[in-house]
């Protein structure tokens, strides 16, 4: 039996084997090679990166502490093969093929901070409910002026909800699948947002 490696994927440390490492080493090449004309091809490939190391976390345990092959081809079927896709950059996709391991829709509670006013509370929590934020300002306000308690029940709120940082948890805070094809697309509709505003601010 061979000796299981190590490697470090996106700040995490795991040990897997050979095998798998073969497997996950053509994988995440094959995505490096579908995003390679693309701009933002390193945040996207920064982010799926990450994607695929909290799933492999979510696989360590004390009783299981080697990524193995079939590990590997879970995070394939979640993620989807990049042959699967369209053209990303053309705003052309395709969609994964539905697996066992497969998960779409899946709704996490995050704070939303890049549309905040405060701390992004009301923003996650709409795109949680589905809901206009606006609604849930509006309560915490009558709530803050009425019972004295919207303030503080929005920063226990603040505390204890966690800030969508990634791609993939803000893509989990609406609901949509996580997938190599949603990651790259949503990074590159962040890059053209970012390049929006910049104009409009050159532009003032």
């Amino acid at each position: 039996m061979k000796k299981p490696l190590t490697i470090n994927l996106s700040g995490m440390v795991f040990h897997i084997d050979n095998d798998a490492y073969e497997k996950l080493k053509i994988y995440l090449d094959s995505i490096e090679n579908h995003f390679a004309n693309e701009e933002e091809r390193r945040e996207i490939l920064a982010d799926i990166e990450t994607r695929i190391a909290e799933i492999f976390q979510g696989k360590i345990n004390d009783n299981k502490q080697i990524i193995t092959e079939k590990d590997v081809d879970e995070v394939i079927e979640i993620m989807g093969d990049p042959e699967e896709f369209g053209d990303v950059a053309n705003g052309k996709e395709g969609g994964s093929k539905k697996g066992k391991y497969t998960t779409s829709g899946y709704r996490r509670l995050y704070r939303d901070t890049e549309n905040r006013i405060l701390g992004g509370v009301c923003s996650g929590m709409g795109a949680y409910f589905r809901i206009d934020p606006l609604i849930l300002r509006i309560l915490f306000v009558i709530a803050f002026l009425g019972f004295l308690s919207g303030l503080l029940i929005y920063i226990i709120l603040w505390i204890v909800i966690p800030e969508a940082k990634t791609t993939a948890q803000k893509l989990e805070m609406k609901g949509e699948p996580v997938t190599i094809s949603s990651i790259g697309k949503a990074v590159k509709e962040e890059f053209e947002n970012v390049k929006k505003n910049i104009k409009k601010t050159m532009n003032l």
